[in-house]
């Protein structure tokens, strides 16, 4: 059961799942065995979730039946496997292009996605631009700060979390990405100083 969702509501996501049309307020009432009440009360929640949205009208016989279907954000509340996929893809491209090859690609991956970040660093200076590195590495996922210590000149920037970690675990190449992206963010040499996947407490990345 999906966490912070009752039963009857668990129970009518899946039934609108299997019915990729859309159901009727009385035909979900049908399904779940409530009444038309309770499954409009359900209905509305789950609509204000964004979890369910409206489709088309269906003739039931007598006036046009709303009918409800999942939404992209409903859809996504059911298990997905993306990281048995990306296991999968990794494992095949470091296999044809060996450890050294694998490497180069993940910066080149790296390096393509800092090109279409870069705009927003135009003008900043240098503190700046890590601020907002570190604003933009939020908005993929990782939970990152800035940390100065005395006598040093420039903070570290520190993450978490990483947002791949199981994957890194088994792919340790995948650290050249984040490596790759913020030396062609900030158009710095970058030590990765401490790793999560090497028994650190963070990933931490410093301005060599």
């Amino acid at each position: 059961m999906f966490y912070g969702f009752g039963q009857r509501q668990h129970a009518l996501l899946e039934a609108l799942l299997f019915q990729k049309n859309g159901l009727t307020i009385d035909e979900l009432a049908s399904k779940l065995g409530i009444t038309r009440t309770a499954v409009q009360q359900h209905a509305l929640t789950l609509k204000q979730g964004g979890y369910i949205e409206k489709g088309n009208l269906t003739n039931t016989g007598g006036r046009p039946g709303q009918v409800y279907v999942l939404s992209k954000n409903g859809i996504e509340l059911f298990p997905k496997q993306y990281s048995w996929l990306a296991e999968l893809l990794l494992k095949s491209i470091k296999d044809q292009l060996g450890s050294p090859g694998f490497e180069e690609k993940l910066k080149e991956i790296g390096k393509g996605l800092a090109q279409n970040l870069k705009p927003k660093l135009q003008g900043l200076s240098l503190i700046e631009k890590m601020q907002e590195v570190s604003n933009i590495m939020q908005t993929l996922g990782y939970k990152t700060e800035l940390e100065l210590k005395d006598g040093e000149e420039l903070p570290v920037l520190k993450a978490h979390n990483c947002i791949y970690h199981h994957l890194a675990q088994d792919f340790e190449e995948v650290c050249q990405l984040d490596c790759a992206l913020l030396e062609s963010l900030l158009d710095k040499e970058i030590e990765h100083e401490e790793c999560m996947v090497r028994d650190g407490d963070v990933c931490k990345f410093k301005i060599k």
